[in-house]
């Protein structure tokens, strides 16, 4: 249900072309939330039941498949076990279950659009296939540049893991490799997935939007399009300046936190991994250098600094201010 309503948020701030194609939530028309709420659940379900199913295929057992199953589709990072060395035994275990954790990264209606909608054009699937492009880049860039130490499974799952916010690793130790996965943690995915992160196609969109910008000044008879890539699309100032309030409550919320957590005598390396991993909402791991971290001897204070600051970063900041101005500035 949380997810539910978090798709309706994020339909209504930051798509205008799927707040008229897939929902009226806006208008509060009880059939069309019910219609709209039973196909997102059995869409939910579908993709929980396949995921089950693969992994029960691949030889792992039912009951360890239905937790990361659940596991997956929530982007959580819960684990029936200790170790997930002790499931996933074999290196296609391995790769079958880190693609399947795409299904956090990817729209959580790609599959259903690409199935059910009629006259499918770029425009539609822009995100995704930025998305894809962003997840080969990174894919090549780490089978180039950082598998020569350890075996590339490990750190496609490690990868994986991390672009999908899920955090879940197996116990090796990558310390060069900390920082990357870290920054992949505070990319994330889709805008419509169960993943956190700033979301990559508003770093994207940031980005072009400030190189148009500096080459207009320093070119000012040519035109520079905010056009995203395979698509039609311009991202209006409007949409610049959301994506961009999002990264400074991201910045001051991680200064916030890190301060908290370091006047909790703990250091301030660990401070700041676990107030990045916090507020995006993914579980501390050996990818990351924390998987030693102990929470139970935590100040009670620290802990509830810890949860609210997973709902700041689940529910985003942005999305309820928003929401509180239109009922707020009505008129």
């Amino acid at each position: 249900m949380y997810f539910l309503f978090s798709i309706i948020f994020l339909i209504d701030i930051y798509d205008d072309s799927l707040k008229k194609s897939l929902t009226n939530f806006l208008s509060f028309n009880s059939s069309e939330v019910l219609k709209q709420t039973i196909k997102i659940f059995l869409l939910y379900s579908v993709i929980t039941v396949s995921i089950f199913l693969i992994l029960n295929i691949f030889g792992i057992r039912s009951f360890n498949s239905l937790n990361l199953a659940m596991t997956i589709i929530s982007s959580g990072g819960f684990l029936p076990v200790n170790q997930l060395s002790t499931i996933l035994i074999s290196d296609t275990q391995i790769i079958i279950f880190s693609l399947l954790m795409l299904v956090s990264f990817f729209s959580i209606f790609f599959i259903y659009n690409l199935v059910f909608l009629r006259n499918k054009n770029l425009n539609f699937f822009y995100e995704d296939i930025h998305l894809f492009l962003y997840f080969v880049l990174v894919v090549a860039i780490f089978f180039i540049f950082f598998s020569f130490d350890n075996k590339f499974t490990y750190s496609f799952l490690s990868l994986v893991s991390s672009i999908s916010n899920i955090g879940i690793s197996l116990n090796i130790d990558q310390p060069e490799l900390n920082f990357v996965y870290l920054i992949l943690v505070i990319i994330g995915g889709s805008f419509f997935s169960t993943s956190s992160g700033l979301r990559f196609l508003k770093i994207y969109s940031l980005t072009k939007y400030s190189f148009n910008q500096i080459l207009s000044f320093s070119k000012p008879k040519n035109i520079f399009m905010n056009k995203l890539m395979f698509s039609k699309i311009n991202f209006d100032f409007k949409e610049i300046n959301k994506y961009f309030l999002t990264i400074i409550i991201f910045i001051i919320s991680l200064f916030i936190l890190t301060s908290l957590l370091s006047i909790s005598d703990i250091n301030f390396e660990r401070s700041f991994k676990l107030a990045i991993l916090t507020l995006m909402n993914t579980v501390h791991s050996s990818s990351y250098g924390i998987s030693d971290f102990d929470f139970q001897n935590l100040h009670f204070v620290t802990k509830y600094f810890l949860i609210f600051f997973m709902i700041v970063g689940r529910v985003e900041l942005l999305s309820l201010l928003l929401i509180s101005k239109k009922f707020l500035f009505k008129y």
